[in-house]
């Protein structure tokens, strides 16, 4: 559906303004769609980042600050996502032995295992982006990266 039909919005101030409001409208739509996966697992988008954070460092342990800075949404708190997942048993905590400040993260098996059963749903998850074909895919993802400056 367009986005004028979605939003009942006919106008806008330029294409630069409708291509932010399709953007932000879009983001909140794929993001409804992957917390429609997530809740069959019980961990939100965050919890779920930084477990596949800790799955690439696997066997690994990160640092807090390498979760921070690797989170996609970087206004999370990364501490506080740690502690809920280590209330699940999904991840240890552990000081570090040569600077006590440092908190270092180790996802564990039973993390794992969860990864595992929510990788299980990728291609539904996928499913929701077909709508564009594999060369349209690679010029939103060029394009995306242009917006951005990279």
């Amino acid at each position: 559906m367009l986005l004028e039909d979605e939003i009942k919005q006919t106008k806008f101030k330029s294409d630069y303004n409708k291509l932010a409001v399709n953007i932000i409208y879009t983001h909140g739509w794929l993001i409804n769609k992957h917390n429609e996966i997530l809740k069959k697992f019980d961990v939100t988008p965050a919890q779920y980042n930084i477990l596949r954070i800790l799955r690439g460092q696997y066997p690994n342990p990160a640092p807090i600050l390498l979760l921070k800075d690797r989170m996609l949404d970087k206004m999370s708190d990364a501490s506080r996502l740690v502690e809920r997942l280590r209330t699940k048993g999904l991840i240890d905590r552990k000081i570090c032995n040569e600077d006590r400040r440092k908190v270092n993260v180790l996802i564990t098996k039973k993390g794992l295992q969860l990864l595992s059963q929510i990788d299980e749903y990728d291609s539904e998850f996928e499913g929701f982006l077909k709508n564009l074909d594999i060369s349209e895919a690679k010029e939103a993802n060029i394009l995306l990266d242009k917006l951005r400056g990279c």
